[in-house]
Formats: C-alpha cells, sequence, structure tokens
C-alpha cells in the first residue's frame, strides 16, 4: 500500500492550491494524499483557476470559509491555513496518515489572525514539545538552521555553547553518518577573536558533541563566505548555518526550484516545499509543482 499523507494546503490567496491541482497526478503515483481543506473553499479555488475538481482527490473537511482574495495579505486565510495545517498534524499523530506535507503560509497572515507562531517550524515545537530543527536543501545540499525567524541583532546573543552543542546532537541523531561543515557567524569566522569570539563557543561545542558522537562529525568553524563554493560542496553535503540568510540565500541560488524543507527531531514526519505563497503570480497558472513534488518524494 502506498503511504497516506496529509497536505497542509497552506495561505489560500497564494500559489499553494494551484500546486496541489497541477501535480495531483504525479502525486497520486507516490502515495495517497489527503488534502486537508472542505469542499466549498475546493471548488472556490478551482473556479478561479478555471479548472475542474479532480474527481479523485480525497479531502479532509476542515472547517470555515471565507473569500479568496488572490495575492492579498488576508488574517482569514491565515487563520484557515493554520487550521489545514493543524488538521494535518492530527491526522499524523492519530496514525490516519503516514507524513505531513505543507504548502506554504504567509507569516504575516497568522500574525493578522492572532497567532503567536512566525511559521510551521514554531508551531511543530510548541505542539510537540521538541526543538525541531529547521533544515532545507536537496539531494546535492541540505543545509540546517541554528537560528531561523529571529531579527539579526538576536543572533550572536544566541550563539550559546550548551544550545549549540544540544543542536549538533539532535541533528546527529536526524541525519546520516556524514561529515557535517559547520559555518562561523563572523566574517572570517573571527580571525581567531580578532572579529568577535562566537566562534571560540561554536568550536567548544563541535568538539564536545564529536566527542559524545564518538568520531568527527561536525567539522569547523568554516569561514562563511567560502564554504558553499565548489571544492567545499565537493567535500560536504551537509551544512550548519547560523542564521537564516547565510545558509539559504547560497542554497536558494543554486538549487532554488528544486530544493525542500523537512522539520527534523520530531515524532512525526513533516516536509514542505522550499518557498512562500507567491502572491505576485497567485491564480496565474504561472506556480511551479517541482518543490512539492521533490517534499512529496522526500516524506
Amino acid at each position: 500500500m502506498k503511504p497516506r499523507i496529509a497536505i497542509s494546503i497552506g495561505d489560500l490567496n497564494g500559489v499553494g492550491i494551484e500546486i496541489a491541482l497541477k501535480a495531483h497526478k504525479e502525486v497520486l503515483k507516490l502515495c495517497t494524499p489527503i488534502y486537508c481543506i472542505n469542499s466549498y473553499m475546493l471548488n472556490q479555488a478551482c473556479e478561479l483557476l478555471d479548472v475542474e475538481v479532480p474527481t479523485d482527490f480525497e479531502i479532509f473537511e476542515v472547517e470555515g470559509s471565507f473569500n479568496i482574495r488572490e495575492g492579498c495579505v488576508d488574517k482569514d486565510a491565515g487563520r484557515y491555513s493554520y487550521d489545514s495545517f493543524l488538521s494535518a498534524i492530527k491526522l499524523c499523530k492519530n496514525k490516519k496518515a503516514d507524513a505531513v506535507v505543507t504548502l506554504p503560509i504567509h507569516k504575516e497572515a497568522w500574525m493578522l489572525a492572532g497567532l503567536q507562531y512566525k511559521g510551521h517550524t514554531d508551531m511543530l515545537r510548541d505542539y510537540f514539545k521538541r526543538d525541531a530543527i529547521m533544515m532545507l536543501g536537496c539531494d546535492k545540499m541540505f543545509v540546517a538552521l541554528y537560528t531561523e525567524h529571529i531579527p539579526l541583532k538576536d543572533v550572536a546573543s544566541s550563539m550559546q555553547y550548551k544550545k549549540l552543542k544540544q543542536f549538533f546532537l539532535a541533528l546527529h541523531n536526524s541525519i546520516p553518518e556524514e561529515k557535517v561543515a559547520v559555518l562561523g557567524l563572523n566574517p572570517h569566522a573571527g580571525d581567531n577573536g580578532v572579529l568577535g569570539d562566537e566562534e571560540l563557543r561554536i568550536t567548544k561545542a563541535i568538539k564536545s558533541a564529536n566527542k559524545k558522537i564518538g568520531f568527527e562529525q561536525f567539522i569547523g568553524p568554516l569561514v562563511p563566505d567560502t564554504a558553499f563554493t565548489p571544492h567545499s560542496r565537493e567535500k560536504f553535503r551537509y551544512f550548519v548555518a547560523m542564521y537564516h540568510d547565510q545558509g539559504l540565500a547560497p542554497l536558494k541560488a543554486l538549487y532554488f526550484d528544486e530544493s525542500i524543507n523537512i522539520s527534523l527531531n520530531l515524532p512525526i514526519i513533516r516536509t514542505s516545499v522550499d518557498h512562500g505563497t507567491a502572491f505576485d503570480i497567485a491564480y496565474m497558472g504561472k506556480a511551479n509543482t517541482l518543490s512539492f513534488e521533490n517534499a512529496i518524494k522526500s516524506a
């Protein structure tokens, strides 16, 4: 039997529902998808896209309704995307699905809806009371993020030895026993304390984690501006970035269409597309399905 995958439909003012409909035939070859959306909202989206609802489009009814406004930030769309995600999590937790795959939400829409979370991973941490790790990439390169959706001014103070060590050990438990390149925070990886002392804490955490693991899995801290050169990517497939853009700018420059998002260190499997709601092309028939299909395959 094919695995059953609960699909969180994302922000209905964006490209998520178009991607789900476009990729449906391909997805059916890989799994039995359960789309967390009700018939009213699905029919409304299909009318806007001028497509028929597929006869084999299995849905899990998520309560609620609103008028879809293509490309708009909207609290109702934010709330519905949250409810869809929560429904998908519960299907997986209750063993009615084997994994969760998410389509993109809009963080501002969640804020307008009065939700406390900054995104999917934040919610998963709170729901399961586990330190979920956000890792993005594809088979050629994966980047795990030590800090994610926090202001840049708060990153340096987050460089704490105990937290870094716990992060490395949790990541070790979630990935193959491959070497992992750890980036420094500062230019030139601090130049031995000349440009900052955060690397001293990163080094201490790496040494301690490797000792507990029993082999030298984590290597670094590496100089950030040369960490993703072709030579470096020949040696490493897994990287740890200290903050969001440090890791995702090179990843998206190299593998934007095919990359996915994976949540590690959780009791369920959750993967996602590695892109946003793309409001600028919503309901225009231009959305690319590759990241979604890869997220399904990975799950």
